[in-house]
């Protein structure tokens, strides 16, 4: 099944997205440096019972990489403008790493157009973050970061990287994924934008924008929370603790997965992900539920 890139104008900007199946949409939303080309190896198998919707969100992939708002709030507002724009109705929001903290804030700011959300090995859930997207966020890291993604450096440590296969030793998912990203900062647009998102919710010290006081409204709709047990980017133990603090979510392990568990183990999460759509009823937005939910969760605080 097709899931090539397409493309169209928001706002005066291009916006990269992939499309592809009919039946109940699923959104699918990356994580920081990746794009919508992650989700290739569980998307067609997706698309066989929904429609699925990957964007490239702006300053990633092959969408635009303008000077601007790169908040949680505005990507999760670009999304919205893009299931708008295709005609999808509400769906399920599904969000890798960053693209997990721009999920939450999607069912947050727009309610009715959310119908399940699943985290996947999620940002926005604990201050813990790999120490260097936390060094990423340093003044002066967007004049150092291009010269670190020069072709020189990529093209050695290419090379180191086809020394160790032919040792016998494969490079792991994360650290492949990771590497991919890596590169595309050579560009100056897309290395602004990649600061500008990071400095958005993360400093020296780790994640600052976390979701965890205001996780009790996702108990008025089905959570699913997938994580990878070998996870070094962002700990398991934010998952674990997510899935505490909402009755009801469900909590899916890959024990041989990283921080990438929908590449590490696709088939297990294209089954995970089908089961838990079939099992659970979409949620609907009601503001009397949503006005109960924020009282009971001023009287705890």
């Amino acid at each position: 099944m097709s899931f090539e890139p397409r493309e169209t104008t928001l706002h005066g900007h291009r916006v990269a997205y992939r499309l592809a199946g009919s039946g109940p949409p699923i959104v699918l939303i990356h994580g920081i440096t990746s794009s919508s080309a992650t989700w290739e190896r569980v998307a067609p198998s997706l698309a066989q019972r929904h429609t699925v919707l990957a964007p490239d969100l702006l300053g990633h992939g092959a969408s635009a990489k303008p000077r601007g708002d790169y908040s949680m709030g505005a990507f999760a507002s670009g999304v919205r403008d893009l299931v708008v724009a295709l005609e999808l109705g509400p769906a399920t929001i599904v969000g890798h790493s960053l693209g997990g903290g721009v999920a939450m804030q999607f069912v947050y700011q727009f309610p009715e157009r959310a119908q399940r959300l699943a985290l996947v090995s999620s940002g926005g859930l604990g201050q813990d973050l790999s120490g260097l997207l936390r060094a990423a966020t340093l003044p002066g890291s967007e004049l150092v970061i291009p010269l670190l993604a020069s072709t020189g450096l990529l093209s050695a440590g290419r090379a180191i990287g086809r020394v160790l296969e032919r040792l016998g030793v494969a490079l792991g998912t994360d650290a492949l994924e990771i590497a991919r990203g890596h590169a595309s900062l050579g560009d100056p647009e897309t290395c602004a934008a990649f600061v500008q998102t990071l400095r958005a919710s993360v400093d020296p010290s780790g994640q600052r924008v976390r979701a965890n006081d205001r996780l009790y409204l996702a108990t008025a709709l089905s959570l699913l929370i997938v994580w990878g047990a070998r996870d070094g980017i962002i700990p398991l133990a934010h998952g674990t603790r997510a899935h505490e603090l909402v009755p009801g979510s469900r909590l899916e392990v890959f024990d041989r997965a990283g921080h990438f568990p929908h590449l590490d183990e696709p088939d297990r999460f294209v089954t995970t992900v089908e089961r838990w759509i079939a099992s659970t009823a979409p949620a609907e937005s009601n503001d009397a539920r949503l006005r109960a939910a924020l009282r009971h969760g001023a009287s705890r605080a």
